[in-house]
C-alpha cells in the first residue's frame, strides 16, 4: 500500500484543512483542527494536573462521597456560569457571537468562523463541554489544596441551591397569580 492510499491519510488531510465537511447531523463542516487543539491542551491541561498532584498533593488519597458531590454541584455551577452567564459573556466573545437571551441572566451564542475559533466558541459556550474541565479542576484541586477546594465548591454548590429556590419561588409566584 503506498503512504498516499494508507487509511488515516485522509483524515489527516482533512485535519490540516481544518474542517470536515458535511460531517454534522445538518451536514455543515466540523473544525477537526480546532478540536485536535482542544484535545491537545485538555490532555495537556490533565497532565499538568497530575503531575502537580503527584508532586505536591496526596495522590494516593481518594475524594470522599461529600467531597465528589460538591465537585459535582460545582462543576455543573461553574460550567454554566462559564458558558451561558451574561456577565461572561466577554470572556467568550472573542470566540462567539450573541444569538439573544435564553433565560435568567443567560444568554445564546453561537461559535465564531475559523476552524480554531470555532472548536473553543463551542466549548466556551457548552456548558455540558465546559463541565469536563471545571470537574478535572474540581477533582485536582481535592488532592492539592482540599480545604480551600472545599470552601470553594460549596461556595458554588449554595449559588446552585439558590438558583433552585429563584426558580422555584417564580414557578409559586405565578402559580398565585
Amino acid at each position: 500500500m503506498s503512504r498516499a492510499n494508507r487509511p488515516g491519510r485522509a483524515w489527516w488531510t482533512r485535519v490540516r484543512a481544518g474542517y470536515e465537511e458535511g460531517a454534522d447531523e445538518a451536514g455543515g463542516e466540523r473544525p477537526l483542527a480546532g478540536y485536535v487543539l482542544l484535545l491537545g491542551a485538555y490532555s495537556a491541561f490533565a497532565a499538568g494536573l497530575a503531575c502537580a498532584v503527584r508532586r505536591w498533593g496526596s495522590p494516593g488519597a481518594r475524594p470522599a462521597a461529600g467531597d465528589l458531590a460538591l465537585v459535582a454541584v460545582a462543576a455543573f455551577q461553574s460550567s454554566r456560569t462559564l458558558a451561558k452567564d451574561a456577565v461572561t459573556s466577554p470572556l467568550r466573545a472573542p470566540f462567539t457571537t450573541y444569538r439573544g437571551t435564553a433565560g435568567p441572566g443567560e444568554v445564546t451564542e453561537a461559535p465564531r468562523p475559523g476552524p480554531v475559533r470555532h472548536a473553543v466558541g463551542e466549548l466556551l459556550s457548552c456548558p455540558l463541554c465546559m463541565a469536563q474541565w471545571t470537574a478535572t479542576a474540581g477533582v485536582a484541586g481535592l488532592a492539592l489544596c482540599p480545604r480551600a477546594t472545599r470552601w470553594a465548591t460549596a461556595g458554588l454548590t449554595a449559588v446552585a441551591a439558590a438558583d433552585v429556590l429563584h426558580f422555584g419561588y417564580a414557578r409559586l409566584q405565578q402559580a398565585a397569580e
